[in-house]
Order: structure tokens, then C-alpha cells, then sequence
């Protein structure tokens, strides 16, 4: 009788453990939509005009995210996150609050792993693109006479940086989350 008692409670605290590695996983699906979300906000208001004194001549300088294929590649790859992040919160969401597994097949959790590496490697590389234009930027281009962008602009190069920032950030998530993918792989038969 004890040990049937026993063995009761060893299931329960497995079946917590579970929801509990479920109830993370939706969290970071959350976090993963919000920092992605959060990027696209930011990028988009990534709008500044100012006068630039280039060898004493007055150059006015407009800027805007739309202007650089980079920053529309950083757009573009986080709406794609957004869009997916979205339907697995959602579906975790819904599962959790039916009690079902959130991920109730290998085949599914093969599916959530791949998808996650996908996007993850989609916004490290939309951060990256991102990131080698915002450097440019702030560090002028040294064979040339033209100083960097960023003295005059400040405001523009801030908010895509915050929005570069969001968009690694947003990768950890996919990172973490597909490390979760990993162990449900690694404990399912």
C-alpha cells in the first residue's frame, strides 16, 4: 500500500516537473514575440533629419530605416518571428489550459526544434546584416573624406541600435527555446 502511495507521488512530481518545463517554454515563446515585436516598433520609428559640416559646408542629412536594405531585412525577418512566435504561444497557450502536452509527439517536437533553429538563424543573421550598416554608420568609412553618420543622426543610430539589441535578444529566446525542444527529445521514447 506504502509503496503504491509512493509511486503516486513520484508520478505527481514528474507530471508538475512537465507543466512546469511547459510553462517556461510558453514563457519564452512570449518573450521571444514580445523582443521581436519590441524591434519592429523601434526600427520603424527610426526617423531623424539633421545638419551635417562637412569641410564647412552645410549638408543636410535625412535618414530612415526604409532607406537601407539591411534595416528592411531586420524588419522583414522579425515579422516572420512575430507571425510564428505568435502561433506557438497561442497553441502552448491553449494546450496548457486543456491540459494536453504541449508537445505531444517526437514528431512534433522535431518539428518545434527545427522551426525554432530556423528562426533563430534568421534573426541572427537579420542582426547581423543590421549590425554591419549601424557600425558603418557610426564609424564613417576611413578612406574616404566623410565623417560618421552618427554625430548628426544620434537619435536615428540609437533607435536601431535598441532595435539590433532586441533582435539578439529575440534570438536567445529561439536559442532557449529550441534547447527545450533538445530535452523533450531527449526524455520521449
Amino acid at each position: 500500500m506504502r509503496r503504491n502511495g509512493e509511486e503516486e507521488a513520484a508520478a505527481e512530481k514528474r507530471r508538475r516537473n512537465i507543466r512546469r518545463r511547459e510553462g517556461l517554454q510558453v514563457v519564452l515563446r512570449g518573450g521571444c514575440l514580445a523582443a521581436s515585436a519590441s524591434a519592429i516598433a523601434v526600427m520603424l520609428t527610426a526617423t531623424q533629419e539633421g545638419v551635417a559640416d562637412i569641410y564647412g559646408f552645410k549638408l543636410t542629412l535625412y535618414s530612415k530605416w526604409s532607406f537601407s536594405p539591411s534595416y528592411q531585412y531586420v524588419v522583414g525577418a522579425c515579422t516572420a518571428t512575430v507571425l510564428y512566435s505568435l502561433f506557438q504561444l497561442c497553441l502552448g497557450v491553449y494546450r496548457l489550459l486543456t491540459g494536453s502536452p504541449i508537445t505531444p509527439s517526437r514528431f512534433q517536437a522535431w518539428l518545434c526544434f527545427t522551426s525554432d533553429q530556423l528562426f533563430g538563424y534568421l534573426m541572427m543573421s537579420a542582426g547581423s546584416a543590421g549590425s554591419g550598416v549601424t557600425n558603418l554608420n557610426k564609424t564613417g568609412i576611413r578612406h574616404t573624406p566623410l565623417p560618421d553618420f552618427c554625430k548628426t543622426l544620434s537619435s536615428f543610430c540609437n533607435h536601431v541600435a535598441l532595435s539590433l539589441l532586441l533582435v539578439f535578444l529575440s534570438f536567445l529566446f529561439l536559442a532557449s527555446s529550441s534547447l527545450f525542444n533538445v530535452l523533450v527529445l531527449s526524455s520521449t521514447p
